[in-house]
């Protein structure tokens, strides 16, 4: 169950992705998020440094490199906060499934990787509710960096953790930054109870180990009414738009 600050509990369920960049987080949540509406329950999704409130602040900030590691950790506090009053509190009490694409501990590993103090950091986000579920999904620093470097073309400066010096290679200092970050979320495992994925299994057997660690948690999750739509989509496994990639695969097997 999701939990308030205080320990009370929280009808809805609240269950994140973490990890560092190219850990394949933000698909296994889209691909769980799919499945959990085709399963008829009422699904809210809020993600990362996505707040109306902050959003051009953050831009402004980044565009002429103003921001510091504290001021940065402090604008995605306000970020959380905003979204936790207006769209995460509401939909769990009022029962429904929560999905966050990145929740404090982005925070507790990036903040502290640009220098500031961990406990700090922590209690800035102590108004955060407690997950049902947090998934870590660990994949290694050389095959993330992979992943990342084939899309990217251009790395921007605060992404590759330039503002801390690290390193006037924009690359050189992406891998140092993300070593760090990954460094932070390993002590976090124990510390939080991050539940490890192995994010370099295929993509239809990670989803599948995540269904059956989240599906006992759904008990009496708010459920929309049945339609014809969701019938359709709980009769396959996995759908959208990643069904090009996948059937192939399963029609070879």
């Amino acid at each position: 169950m999701a939990k308030l600050p205080d320990g009370r509990a929280l009808p809805g369920k609240l269950f994140v992705a973490e990890g560092i960049d190219g850990s394949g987080k933000s698909t296994q949540l889209d691909l769980l998020r799919k499945w959990l509406i085709g399963q008829g329950y009422c699904v809210a999704f809020s993600e990362w440094n996505s707040s109306l409130i902050v959003r051009d602040t953050t831009r402004r900030g980044k565009k002429k490199m103003l921001l510091s590691p504290v001021s940065f950790s402090l604008i995605h506090a306000a970020d959380l906060a905003d979204r936790m009053e207006r769209q995460i509190l509401p939909a769990l009490k009022a029962g429904a499934i929560v999905l966050a694409d990145r929740y404090i501990y982005t925070a507790f590993g990036r903040d502290v990787a640009r220098g500031v103090h961990p406990q700090w950091v922590r209690q800035i986000y102590s108004f955060a509710v407690q997950p049902t579920v947090a998934l870590y999904f660990r994949v290694p620093l050389e095959e993330s960096l992979r992943r990342i470097m084939a899309g990217r073309p251009r790395l921007k400066y605060y992404e590759a953790g330039l503002d801390i010096g690290l390193s006037e290679d924009p690359y050189e200092s992406y891998q140092l930054f993300q070593g760090r970050i990954l460094e932070e979320y390993e002590k976090m495992i124990e510390e939080f109870g991050l539940t490890v994925m192995d994010a370099t299994l295929p993509l239809l057997e990670q989803q599948e180990l995540v269904r059956e660690i989240i599906e006992p948690h759904l008990g009496e999750a708010l459920r929309a009414e049945p339609s014809a739509w969701r019938e359709v989509l709980t009769a396959e496994p996995l759908y959208g738009r990643y069904l090009e990639e996948v059937l192939p695969t399963r029609e070879g097997s």
